[in-house]
């Protein structure tokens, strides 16, 4: 599975943003996916995951009631929707796919998008 993340950019605290990952290969369907962020001199750390029907998903505490995560697998597109940004959501955001159930462990995803920049101005 290759996946490509864009939607990325420069935004005030309070705007919105929609992050896309699409996938190609094998089938899209059958994969969980998760979205992870990583800040400069941070770990890298789970936002969101949906499992791949998108009817099980899990947020982290920090983005809870702000983000919303959905899948549109006739797109073989996972979409991560953000609201109400804060400057400290600006960050780099991955997408990354593992065949089962949804997972907040990186280390269970075998596929990772290239990351897209999210920066949040104050």
């Amino acid at each position: 599975v290759q996946l490509q993340a864009s939607g990325g950019g420069l935004v005030q605290a309070g705007d919105s943003l929609r992050l896309s990952c699409v996938a190609s290969g094998r089938t899209f369907s059958s994969y969980a996916v998760g979205w992870f962020r990583q800040a400069p001199g941070q770990e890298r750390e789970l936002v969101a995951t949906i499992n791949w029907s998108g009817g099980r998903t899990y947020y982290a505490d920090s983005v809870k009631g702000r983000f919303t995560i959905s899948r549109d697998n006739a797109k073989n597109t996972v979409y991560l929707q953000m609201n109400s940004l804060k400057p400290e959501d600006t960050a780099e955001y991955y997408c990354a796919a593992r065949s089962g159930s949804g997972s907040t462990w990186s280390p269970d995803y075998s596929y990772w998008g290239q990351g897209t920049l999210v920066t949040v101005s104050s």
